[in-house]
């Protein structure tokens, strides 16, 4: 009899080990999420239209359309390529003698969600300083965006003859 029970104990304790083993190894529900995932801004981001203003040295401009196809706002922090030792992200304003000044923007471009961004002459553009080789009309100058989220976007902008955009540039300790 004492037997007996020893392996009734045996067997309920048994049991209840199983149950609660089970009971742990259920994995808990996954937490509500946004039916959406937010994606790269790389991901919703393109630039149509490229091109660069022709220069033999010194400093030139990219510009084009970008296309935000998401559904948030996404900010372009800094460009780069090859065709100049820096790349600046430039507004151009009116200053205080009302002249049209060129200067980089603080914090990036902002690219409102489901809409176009144009870059253009007297406008928002992409400065190239200290060119690495004159551009000619008809080269290709590969570029790379940087957005906030550190995705990148490549394209290339084409080398056209432009005879405006002779704006002022004012520096960040020219103002």
């Amino acid at each position: 009899m004492i037997l007996s029970r020893t392996f009734a104990s045996i067997a309920i304790i048994a049991a209840a080990m199983t149950t609660v083993t089970a009971c742990a190894a259920t994995p808990a529900p996954a937490p509500a999420t946004s039916t959406e995932q937010v994606k790269p801004a790389a991901d919703v981001i393109t630039m149509s239209d490229a091109w660069v203003k022709t220069a033999d040295k010194g400093m030139t401009a990219a510009f084009g359309t970008l296309t935000n196809a998401g559904d948030a706002d996404v900010t372009v922090v800094g460009a780069t390529t090859a065709a100049a030792t820096m790349s600046e992200l430039h507004e151009t304003v009116e200053d205080a003698s009302g002249a049209m000044v060129m200067r980089p923007i603080e914090g990036g471009f902002v690219l409102p969600a489901r809409s176009d961004f144009v870059l253009k002459p007297a406008g928002n553009h992409i400065m190239l300083m200290e060119l690495t080789a004159p551009l000619h009309a008809g080269d290709e100058v590969p570029f790379t965006l940087e957005f906030a989220d550190g995705s990148t976007l490549a394209f290339t902008a084409v080398v056209k003859d432009y005879s405006g955009a002779n704006e002022n540039y004012v520096g960040s300790g020219d103002e």
